[in-house]
């Protein structure tokens, strides 16, 4: 009741100390915190009263004192919504259809106005793998198996020099951003598995919050986003969706533009789970113990770190560098986890959402 009293409220743009049930008080500290609350749903970060008494987990009491027993816990990370486009292309790469999306994220601050933008991705079953007939297939990429993925958090994109920067105190990348904290920003790149494991390691102490960076299996569902073509974008890539060697082409695609370089992160349109640079810019490690197959593989999304050799990890989406079909949604590589150049770099996950505040 009063979670839907400030909903309204605040939706309707009045005053909530105004609209508070005759006899019933707020004490100062609790009001202090619906005032910053008010300031999140006036952004529709919350979309119902529901929500919003859950993140306050409030009582109000009648008298002049009124009341918080036990104190509200930190609220949750506010999710947000935002609006994207995404592109389908015919064979010949050409755009054949653009649709609205939208999805929902959290932002992780980091200090100095450098943030991790983590979208929500719903879980569901796919077909993990390609199919025989992909052009290009190669035959670490079968047996095709279903696998269910448990709803997670993915980095809207590649981490970027700046958020690198910002949590390891270092930039080792080879093409710099000097404008460093301006957006958009180049993603990291010469950073090895092992490298992408301890920044984890550091953001979660600095946040609280248990980031990794994601499975193989997390990996391509997202990247996939429920397509079952060789790139999210259809059945061919254009360096007009990508940043690869557009020396090359898949299949009857064109001939494009080759950068040369890595490019800012989102120049190129997203997936349908609101994904950008899923297809080229860096190879993106994953937290698997690379395995020549899948036989045996996890049918849950986890990722599989049983493996006779398990420094030699797997990397996915190509790079700036690749020919087109090493950017397939379907296919896998494997570097030596001390391993790192100019082509590889990574994206963070998280498996609930947290619990403080962003």
């Amino acid at each position: 009741d009063g979670a839907d009293m400030l909903y309204n409220a605040v939706k309707g743009r009045w005053l909530w100390r105004q609209n508070l049930p005759k006899g019933v008080t707020v004490s100062n500290e609790l009001g202090a915190i619906l005032d910053k609350l008010l300031e999140t749903i006036a952004e529709n970060r919350y979309q119902s009263a529901a929500e919003v008494l859950k993140a306050l987990k409030f009582s109000t009491t009648g008298g002049s004192q009124g009341g918080v027993n036990p104190p509200p816990p930190p609220p949750r990370h506010l999710l947000r919504t935002f609006q994207f486009t995404t592109i389908t292309v015919n064979l010949k790469g050409q755009v054949i259809n653009r649709s609205g999306g939208q999805a929902q994220y959290y932002r992780q601050t980091l200090g100095n106005s450098v943030f991790i933008d983590m979208v929500a991705i719903p879980g569901g079953t796919f077909q993990m793998g390609s199919l025989d007939s992909e052009p290009n297939r190669q035959s670490y990429e079968s047996p095709q198996h279903l696998v269910t993925v448990p709803s997670f958090y993915l980095a809207k994109y590649p981490i970027t020099q700046a958020q690198y920067q910002a949590i390891m105190g270092e930039n080792p990348s080879r093409f710099k951003s000097y404008l460093i904290f301006t957006s958009p920003d180049l993603p990291v790149e010469s950073v090895s598995w092992n490298n992408a494991v301890e920044f984890c390691r550091k953001l979660a102490q600095k946040t609280g919050q248990a980031y990794r960076i994601p499975s193989e299996a997390e990996w391509e569902y997202a990247c996939r986003a429920g397509t079952t073509t060789p790139f999210h974008f259809g059945d061919t890539i254009t360096t007009d969706l990508a940043n690869y060697d557009g020396n090359y082409t898949y299949e009857n695609g064109p001939k494009g533009e080759y950068q040369q370089k890595t490019t800012p992160v989102g120049s190129f349109p997203p997936n349908a789970f609101g994904l950008y640079d899923m297809h080229g810019n860096v190879w993106e490690w994953c937290q698997d113990v690379w395995h020549d197959n899948y036989d045996n593989a996890p049918t849950d999304g986890s990722a599989w770190e049983i493996g006779v050799k398990s420094n030699r990890r797997v990397v996915r989406g190509g790079s700036w560098g690749s020919y087109p079909k090493y950017c397939r949604s379907g296919l896998r590589y494997r570097r030596d986890w001390d391993f790192g150049d100019l082509y590889y770099g990574f994206r963070v996950a998280v498996s609930v959402l947290p619990i403080s505040g962003s």
